[in-house]
């Protein structure tokens, strides 16, 4: 699977640990940076040219990192058709895939340590959207809101 990865500072090192490690479980990896340290640097850079990767790369899927993970996974979710989710453990990252079909997982580096991140991505990549029709109805009334701004009737 081809995976877009962008962080900031804050997460630097993680960012760099996942960029060495996905290609060893098969996957390709497509780095938006940072590529070096920069304790100034601003996450929407990366983020958004991360999620902008997924958003044009159909079947891909992407990582975004900073501190919190929040203003990543805020930006993120800007682009144009792509889903993003803040996870801090395996479960939700299981969730985010299974019940949302979030194509993007954001993590706090300073929440999270590099093996749990790992662990984390090991289960959003391998983890397929269930297709429940509950959960695709939902997903529908988000895209359509998003495409026109129609929202579904009340009650």
């Amino acid at each position: 699977m081809r995976v877009h990865i962008g962080g900031d500072h804050a997460a630097y090192d993680m960012s760099r640990a996942l960029v060495e490690w996905l290609p060893t479980q098969g996957h390709e990896v497509i780095d938006h940076g940072a590529t070096e340290y920069d304790a100034v640097d601003d996450y929407p850079v990366f983020v958004l040219r991360a999620a902008q990767g997924v958003a044009k790369d159909p079947g891909s899927l992407g990582i975004v990192l900073g501190g919190s993970g929040n203003g990543e996974q805020i930006a993120a979710n800007k682009v144009p058709g792509i889903r993003a989710a803040l996870c801090y453990n395996t479960e939700l990252a299981q969730l985010a895939r299974q019940h949302n079909d979030a194509q993007i997982i954001s993590i706090g580096g300073r929440f999270n340590s590099i093996d749990e991140a790992k662990e984390m991505v090991r289960v959003f990549l391998e983890t397929p959207f269930s297709g429940e029709e509950r959960h695709q109805r939902r997903l529908d009334m988000v895209s359509a809101y998003e495409k026109d701004g129609s929202l579904p009737p009340e009650g």
